[in-house]
Parts: C-alpha cells; sequence; structure tokens
C-alpha cells in the first residue's frame, strides 16, 4: 500500500447548469460570462486549477441575477384617460411584442414620450435589459423621467432614472433610462450591441440632428445583429414610411399614427 496521500478529485462543474444560470442575467453581463464559462473548461480540460475561478463567475452570476429580480418587482402601472396614446395602448402593446420596429407619429401633447415607455414595460421590458429613452436636450431628458417615475410611484433614480453629461442618476435596478442623443451615441463606442438595453425609444426623431442621424442609421444595421432588441421611433410630425426600417423582409416593422 503506497504511503503517498491521493489528491481528493475536483468535480468539474455542471456546463449546461452554468449556462441557464446566465440565461437569468442580464444581457449586458451574458457573453462575458459565457466567455467565462469556457476559459473555465479548457482549465478543468488542461487538469488545471479552476475553483478561483468558478468562484468568481458564480458571484458574479449571484449578482447579476440579483439586478435582475430587483428590476422584477411589481410596479404600478397606469394610464391617463385623456392622452390619445391612452386609448391606442393595447394597439401599441401588441405591435411591440409582435415587431422589431414600430414608428409612432402623434400630435405634441399626446403622451407619446411619458406612456411609452410604460407601454414597454408592461410588454415586459426592462429587465434583463433597460429601456433607453432618448431626448434632443439634457433638460427635457431630466424632466421626462421626473414625470414618469412620479407615474409610476418611484423616486427618480430607481425604477427610472436619467443620464446627461457630468450627471448618471441611475441605480443598477433601474429599468427605463432617460439620456440625451450623444450619451446614447458615445455609448455605441463601448458597448458596440447596446447590450444594456432590451428597448430603444428615439423621441422627437424629425429634428434630423446628426446624433439623430447617426443612431438612426446604427440601430437599422444592429437589427440583424439584435433580433431581440425593440426599436421604437416616434415625433410629432414624422413620415413613417420614410422613418421605417422597410428593409426587412419578414414584416418586423410596424408603422400608426396617433
Amino acid at each position: 500500500m503506497s504511503s503517498e496521500q491521493q489528491k481528493p478529485e475536483t468535480t468539474a462543474p455542471e456546463w449546461k447548469a452554468l449556462h441557464k444560470a446566465v440565461d437569468q442575467c442580464l444581457l449586458k453581463d451574458q457573453f462575458p460570462l459565457r466567455r467565462q464559462i469556457k476559459q473555465i473548461r479548457d482549465l478543468t480540460e488542461q487538469e488545471k486549477p479552476f475553483e478561483q475561478h468558478l468562484e468568481k463567475l458564480l458571484n458574479r452570476v449571484q449578482k447579476s441575477q440579483q439586478i435582475v429580480q430587483a428590476r422584477s418587482a411589481e410596479l404600478r402601472i397606469s394610464y391617463p384617460e385623456s392622452l390619445p396614446v391612452s386609448g391606442k395602448r393595447e394597439e401599441i402593446l401588441q405591435a411591440i411584442q409582435n415587431h422589431q420596429v414600430v414608428v409612432v407619429a402623434g400630435e405634441t401633447g399626446s403622451g407619446k414620450t411619458t406612456q411609452l415607455p410604460k407601454i414597454c414595460l408592461e410588454a415586459g421590458l426592462g429587465i434583463k435589459g433597460r429601456i433607453g429613452h432618448t431626448q434632443p436636450r439634457r433638460l427635457a431628458a431630466r424632466a421626462v423621467a421626473q414625470r414618469i417615475a412620479e407615474e409610476l410611484g418611484s423616486n427618480l433614480g430607481d425604477a427610472v432614472g436619467y443620464q446627461v453629461r457630468f450627471t448618471d442618476q441611475t441605480a443598477d435596478h433601474s429599468r427605463i433610462k432617460l439620456m440625451t442623443d450623444g450619451i446614447l451615441l458615445a455609448q455605441t463606442q463601448r458597448d458596440r450591441f447596446l447590450n444594456e438595453y432590451d428597448a430603444i425609444i428615439i423621441d422627437e426623431a424629425h429634428e434630423r440632428s446628426l446624433n439623430i442621424d447617426f443612431l438612426l442609421g446604427y440601430l437599422k444595421q444592429l437589427t440583424t445583429k439584435r433580433p431581440d432588441l425593440k426599436i421604437i421611433i416616434t415625433s410629432a410630425t414624422i413620415d413613417v414610411e420614410r422613418f421605417s426600417f422597410s428593409a426587412d423582409p419578414q414584416g418586423s416593422n410596424y408603422r400608426d399614427n396617433i
């Protein structure tokens, strides 16, 4: 009998279980987490120590899942009956659920800016990814965020936050993020697939600033790479046909006037 003490065997992780756990994480975390799983799997195949890497992975998964759980908390969603958008709520909701791109035209004061993000929430968006909502100006981004937060019975910076130059008032659990066009455009440099979001609303698209034109072109290219990303384009005066991404043969565009 050998006197040499045998090392305890280390069981390799259940890879399928790890991938299922990652599926319940934030969209922006899923790709780096899967890459980390691959690295750990390579270590196990090379019979190298992997326990420390696995522990870090599990901690990241747990933290990401906790944020998803926090965003899943029920919100009180109601719609002012006086707004034209409220009367079209069910139709817009179905359009968002059934189409990747939705183009909405409505007069100023119809409620597009404040009610569309709430309809996105009702569609189940804003949990694994945020609902990004752009405004041309900083003051508008903050004011709209404040109004939506009040209508949801939330404090500004909780369920609804905003980001403008030099100011980021969002929390990990924020489901709706108001921002300027420039903030979202700058984000494409470090988040090419905009994985922070599962829906993006481009408001006041008729202004046709350089930022908006660049964003529309970028989002059009992104539709094939992120088929899960919902895109809503809206303004008071807009040619719904010209602004639709009509190249999609699957008919994933929806256009309507309010």
